[in-house]
């Protein structure tokens, strides 16, 4: 195995983990099933470095870093459907794991979009792309019958639409709907992901204070800010979370970084 590839293995082996209580992480006291998932979404959002990527990327959270801040994962997917259905909120298959799922505001990612694309030969094409997200169409990817024929594009359109970035080839024939310029982000995100879990796994019995975590200075493998990459782990049950008298502790589990 690869070194990349042994590096996405590990740190995303997303087994089944016990989970944390939400009020037990965040403070929150949001009652389950009317958890306000847009809310929780702006916050998770205003832990995402846009300054690393020149701006050339929307605000961007995982789905699973709700589950840090609402223990009810029903409620949050119907949520997040709803959000999708009604056309305010974008989701996509990131490739790396079959389990992770970003989300971006529907109204950032076309002004991140058109941004990207002022001046190019693209530009056409892809707010013609742009407008069939905004009547509320929720895949995660598109065969080429849907492209050709429901919303009309054509071969040459379609490679177009690859070229900026809105599209990525899945496999013959389909594409998923992507992020333009999301390879440093994902690049990023497993470099800290890892390096985070490294830091509570190397903690005194394998366990750390969620505050002392927080408050843990940086290193160059971890690009974005500590709580973005604790409801992360959190969220994907990467570590245990126990009450104690002195605030929530994050234990490590087995197996999830060499």
């Amino acid at each position: 195995m690869s070194r990349k590839r042994a590096l996405i293995a590990d740190t995303f082996c997303l087994t089944k983990r016990r989970r944390c209580a939400a009020d037990a992480v965040t403070g929150d006291t949001h009652a389950d099933g009317a958890a306000d998932i847009r809310s929780s979404l702006q916050h998770l959002m205003t832990l995402f470095s846009r300054k690393l990527f020149n701006d050339s990327l929307p605000p961007v959270a995982l789905k699973h870093q709700l589950y840090s801040l609402h223990s009810d994962k029903t409620s949050v997917d119907k949520q997040v459907s709803e959000l999708r259905a009604n056309g305010e909120l974008l989701m996509f298959q990131l490739g790396f794991d079959s389990e992770a799922f970003a989300l971006v505001f529907a109204e950032d990612y076309r002004a991140t979009v058109l941004q990207g694309e002022a001046g190019r030969e693209t530009l056409g094409t892809v707010e013609k792309f742009l407008a069939k997200l905004n009547t509320g169409c929720s895949d995660l990817s598109f065969n080429k019958e849907k492209m050709l024929k429901e919303f009309l594009f054509t071969d040459s359109e379609i490679t177009q639409l690859v070229k900026s970035g809105v599209l990525t080839v899945r496999d013959a024939g389909s594409w998923w709907l992507s992020i333009p310029n999301s390879g440093k982000f994902i690049k990023y995100f497993i470099k800290g992901r890892k390096a985070v879990l490294g830091m509570v796994k190397k903690s005194k019995y394998g366990e750390i204070l969620k505050t002392e975590l927080e408050e843990r200075r940086t290193t160059s493998q971890v690009k974005f800010q500590m709580k973005y990459h604790i409801h992360d782990i959190v969220g994907a049950e990467l570590v245990e979370c126990i009450q104690t008298t002195s605030g929530t502790l994050l234990r490590y589990v087995d197996g999830n970084i060499n």
